[in-house]
């Protein structure tokens, strides 16, 4: 197994085939998962997938010495690609501060419709917290850690079901900024703007009632990196998102370092059907996205590899939707079942860099780093990553495809050239101090 260092702030996208699952590293011993994909094909000799749980439980913070602290779990949707191994996760050692959940698994719930077995795990955990603050509310106290709860989104059916009890401050909608993390103020490193659930779908698809979120992380010289989650919403929902953002004023949330793409790189973000009942191409979706997107902006798709030709009926990866975002960046999409190959596939990491933003990092430079700090008498904790052989930088070079320096590409070369190229940045490594 390989080992890599997961960056002192930044993201994490893991290979789990067509799925997601997200972490998102803060410092100071916080971390947040949005998704998880974690599937028994991933303890198979030979896996291409992530066994997520265990690198959680190898790789997060122990702020009291033994337990790995996972400080939130937000889960989009309970698609069984979204929530996969829940249960198991409930299981581990892993101890979950706060949940995040959508009104959206009640109205399932009273509507007597279907959901696999980690949706109705991920309900009950939230049912037991919804009770677990209700208690402490009744008592006069704050519910602990372990027992808190966010419900983010309107129902219209909210009077109906337990989790309507909770004071507001345990509400978050559209047009909210959340800088609380089970309980800890970040406002000075992390913000998440709500997109989405709307009202107006409570009742719709359960793609549709997808969490949408713009999540920003601060370094400590206020450089700013910016991740766009879509969950698996499609077209309508997404330009309305963009729409209701400028008219709010609220343009700057939609802006994109990363974006996660809908739907596991599917073509129904940027293809609807049109008033001849045919489906098309909406470029006005593309434009804004291109509009709100930096210079260096990259998209991810969390899914197998693309096939050579999409095909009527095909699941995503569409290889159309891959064409229509990169005719708007200058950087290929990069697909986790893919990165940097089909058949080693690695986690997609980006580190926050101050005076930079967020970066695309070489997880062999960080293994070197991480022995050179072991070599030293460190003792930070290890990512194990996928892949038996030892990837070269190269590798990971080419599957970046940087075509010119520009943008963070040239800031890169002037701070390379500062501090010579053998210097070690600035940027923190690592869950804090050794």
């Amino acid at each position: 197994m390989v080992e890599t260092e997961l960056p002192g702030q930044g993201v994490v996208f893991w290979p789990v085939g067509t799925g997601d699952s997200t972490t998102i590293v803060l410092g100071e011993d916080l971390v947040m998962q949005v998704d998880l994909r974690d599937m028994k094909a991933a303890d198979e000799d030979g896996a291409v997938v992530a066994a997520v749980i265990d690198r959680l439980e190898e790789t997060l913070p122990q702020p009291d010495g033994k337990t790995p602290y996972l400080a939130v779990f937000a889960l989009t949707h309970a698609d069984s690609d979204h929530c996969c191994g829940f249960g198991d996760l409930l299981e581990s050692s892993i101890l979950i501060g706060e949940i995040w959940a959508t009104p959206r698994l009640w109205r399932e719930l009273s509507e007597d419709k279907p959901m696999c077995e980690d949706a109705q795990r991920f309900q009950d955990e939230v049912e037991r917290r919804v009770d677990a603050t209700l208690k402490a509310v009744e008592d006069g106290k704050e519910p602990d850690s372990g027992d808190r709860v966010r419900i983010i989104g309107y129902d219209e059916d909210r009077k109906l079901h337990s989790y309507a009890d909770l004071p507001d401050e345990y509400f978050t909608f559209p047009g909210d900024v959340i800088t609380k993390l089970d309980g800890t103020d970040v406002a000075d490193r992390f913000e998440a703007f709500v997109h989405a659930p709307f009202k107006d779908n409570c009742a719709g698809d359960r793609n549709d009632t997808s969490l949408a979120l713009q999540v920003q992380l601060k370094a400590d010289d206020a450089t700013v990196g910016r991740l766009l989650f879509l969950g698996d919403l499609a077209y309508p929902i997404i330009k309305m998102i963009f729409e209701n953002s400028e008219a709010a004023g609220n343009a700057d949330r939609v802006e994109w370092d990363v974006l996660l793409s809908p739907h596991h790189c599917s073509k129904k973000a940027m293809y609807a059907k049109g008033g001849d009942g045919e489906e098309e191409l909406k470029q006005d979706l593309l434009d804004q996205l291109q509009t709100y997107a930096s210079p260096d902006a990259r998209v991810i798709a969390s899914s197998l590899p693309f096939r050579d030709k999409d095909e009527k009926g095909n699941n995503p990866p569409h290889l159309l939707a891959r064409e229509a975002y990169e005719s708007i960046t200058d950087y290929e999409v990069l697909c986790t079942g893919e990165y940097p190959s089909k058949e080693e596939p690695r986690p997609v990491v980006f580190a926050l860099e101050p005076g930079l933003g967020l970066e695309l990092v070489d997880v062999t430079d960080l293994e070197n780093k991480a022995h050179a700090l072991h070599a030293a008498g460190g003792s930070r904790r290890l990512l194990a990553a996928l892949g038996t052989t030892r990837l070269p930088a190269a590798a990971f070079a080419a599957a970046a495809d940087v075509p010119h320096p520009r943008g963070t590409d040239a800031a890169r070369g002037g701070v390379q050239q500062a501090r010579g190229d053998k210097a070690e940045p600035a940027v923190q490594i690592g869950f804090g101090a050794a």
